[in-house]
């Protein structure tokens, strides 16, 4: 029987706006650059993961400027990189300059209340389980999530990434749930779904652009409602 439903944030109930990914395409675009929505969207994440680790060892924004500009450099590099892409330091230099220049906020896809209200509703254990950073209780609480979980297990707090097993097992501690009474889900196959598995939690795939349809031995749903069929 299933008691918790845990979940990725970015992604999954979350997206930047304007979109970081619709960023790197329009400039390179410019450029006579394609990139692959694919490629990109899958190579954003380990790119994010070297930037924590970054952050970690001390806040990036409070290094010198020089130090600065070369870690941003490297993180702009790795995620066009792992997109099949190679830049020249004239577009690494526009990218960084709109990454500086833009506002950039969390918002919560349209699905996520609603589905969290039902859940409610049914009295099930709700919680996050994110590679985020320290301020990831101000976000929750600004995109008017926090007051639905029951708790969240951070890659910050825990010093582990997904899809590290020491994360989700923190997760699982804090529910006070067995593996099997948890259902994870996230947009990740490799983070999410294989990390949830690693422990003996049943996992979800949330494939909101159909972009995984090769994905076929596990649930795969496109709106996080359909969560619900599977309670």
């Amino acid at each position: 029987m299933i008691k918790a439903l845990l979940f990725d944030f970015f992604n999954t109930l979350s997206h930047y706006e304007p979109p970081r990914e619709q960023m790197y395409i329009d400039i390179c675009e410019k450029h006579g650059i394609h990139l692959d929505k694919v490629k990109l969207y899958k190579s954003l994440p380990y790119a994010d993961a070297m930037y924590r680790d970054e952050n970690q060892k001390s806040p990036v924004t409070e290094r010198p400027e020089k130090e600065q500009m070369a870690i941003f450099n490297t993180y702009i590099t790795v995620i066009l990189k792992g997109a099949g892409v190679e830049i020249n330091d004239e577009i690494a230099m526009e990218i960084l300059h709109r990454m500086k220049t833009t506002k950039w906020e969390f918002k919560l896809f349209d699905d996520v209340l609603p589905t969290f209200k039902v859940l409610r509703e049914r009295g099930l254990i709700t919680g996050l389980i994110t590679n985020v950073g320290q301020e990831a209780e101000k976000v929750f609480n600004d995109v008017g999530l926090k007051k639905y979980l029951d708790f969240y297990a951070t890659s910050f707090e825990t010093g582990h990434d997904k899809p590290d097993p020491e994360i989700f097992l923190a997760a699982l501690e804090k529910a006070g749930v067995r593996p099997d009474e948890a259902l994870y889900t996230g947009d990740n196959y490799e983070q999410d779904v294989l990390g949830a598995r690693g422990v003996g939690m049943q996992a979800i795939l949330l494939d909101r652009n159909d972009w995984f349809s090769e994905i076929n031995d596990c649930i795969r749903i496109k709106d996080l409602s359909e969560v619900l069929n599977y309670i």
